[in-house]
């Protein structure tokens, strides 16, 4: 049976709300629990529960403790962990986040293989193509592609996003095809519906254009993008094969400007203890993302 420490006594009945419910989620009795948050505020000298009949809320040394103590309750969940793990097999729960085609398309292939090898390491990927809060969410590691990465976030190139300006041959066969960033004017876009940099295409000086359809997902607007709906601007890795195979072409390659482009990065939040599976995979996706470029120059 795990033993616990006052700490983690305290926390499961802040996190649960009621002695009950850090009971059933820490497979201990109630009494126990009461015992033990009693000893705290004992050896502390002040309360930091205030219960009725009905409910319980945080004392103002309640509330001091619990904001004070919680990041080093996690790492002192960390050190214990990364202990665990340089005596043992890598093992324990990794949360990645990842926009929804880079997830499927290049992500998902290395992950693959990084469970093939640890097996006993469980990785929980979030797919989105908004920017998560990894602090708040908890996660451990995110992939995105973005022109630079935000402050407070420990970031690592992995790749350069090459973005190609393109239509299908059906929707330039009816609208004509764009000759120069002036000519844009005159044609549909599709855009991302998301904060950020995505819709700025690299070009100079990029005129207003008629809306034809918005999204929060790249997918979809590859997918209207193939249907004729209008011009897009996405990633290399989405659209290779359309590229090749002639369902998409490619526009304005020619004069696009510096800003055409952004990179893929691996970033995390920073931390003191990074655990030991976090590093594997973190050495795995870099790696993975290297031989990729290679094999592209």
């Amino acid at each position: 049976m795990k033993t616990y420490t006052d700490l983690d006594i305290f926390h499961a009945v802040v996190d649960a709300g009621t002695f009950t419910g850090a009971a059933r989620q820490l497979g201990i009795t109630h009494s126990a629990i009461s015992k033990r948050i009693a000893h705290l505020e004992q050896r502390l000298g002040a309360q930091l529960l205030i219960r009725s009949t009905r409910r319980m809320r945080l004392s103002e040394a309640g509330q001091l403790y619990a904001s004070e103590t919680r990041e080093l309750q996690e790492r002192l969940r960390n050190v214990e962990q990364e202990i665990a793990e340089g005596s043992g097999a890598l093992k324990g729960r990794i949360r990645l986040s990842c926009s929804n085609a880079l997830g499927k398309l290049q992500v998902m292939p290395l992950l693959m293989r990084f469970m093939e090898r640890y097996p006993e390491v469980i990785v929980d990927l979030t797919l989105t193509d908004a920017v998560v809060d990894l602090v708040h969410e908890g996660i451990d590691l995110a992939i995105r592609s973005t022109a630079k990465p935000e402050p407070g976030l420990i970031a690592r190139r992995l790749a350069t996003n090459q973005r190609v300006i393109c239509a299908s041959p059906e929707y330039l066969a009816r609208h004509g095809t764009p000759r120069s960033v002036a000519d844009l004017a005159e044609h549909v876009s599709l855009i991302l519906n998301l904060p950020g940099g995505f819709n700025a295409w690299g070009l100079t000086s990029q005129p207003e254009m008629r809306c034809g359809f918005l999204s929060n997902s790249l997918e979809t607007l590859h997918a209207a993008c193939l249907g004729g709906r209008g011009v897009a601007c996405l990633p290399y890795y989405l659209i290779a094969d359309d590229l090749a195979s002639g369902r998409l072409i490619p526009l304005l390659g020619d004069i696009r400007g510096d800003g055409a482009d952004t990179s893929i990065f691996l970033v995390r939040p920073e931390a003191s203890i990074l655990p030991r599976r976090v590093r594997m995979l973190m050495d795995a996706l870099i790696a993975g993302f290297d031989a990729e470029e290679a094999q592209r120059t």
